[in-house]
């Protein structure tokens, strides 16, 4: 279960489908995997095709999923819960 956002942007595409703040050309595929990380009761969960699930270098405990050219969907884990899930381009 996704516990917080750091991006608001990313919080309002998640509650209403749609956010200004986030390229339309990024909105669905975001929004698929962040139902995929709704659900999750683990982060390994979010190692599926196509998503090039991964962890952070440098970054301990902090995870990535493939969005689209260098946009990912960056986050921590805490119990069964995504934290401060963010949108960034981290390279």
């Amino acid at each position: 279960m996704i516990k917080n956002f750091s991006h608001k942007g990313l919080q309002e595409l998640f509650n209403t489908g749609r956010s200004s703040k986030i390229g339309k050309k990024y909105q669905n595929r975001a929004v698929r995997r962040l139902d995929s990380l709704e659900f999750a009761t683990k982060p390994e969960e979010m190692d599926i095709p196509g998503f090039d699930f991964h962890s952070l270098t440098g970054k301990p405990e902090r995870y990535s999923v493939h969005v689209n050219g260098n946009y990912c969907i960056t986050f921590g884990w805490e119990g069964r819960n995504a934290i401060n899930v963010d949108f960034e381009d981290y390279h």
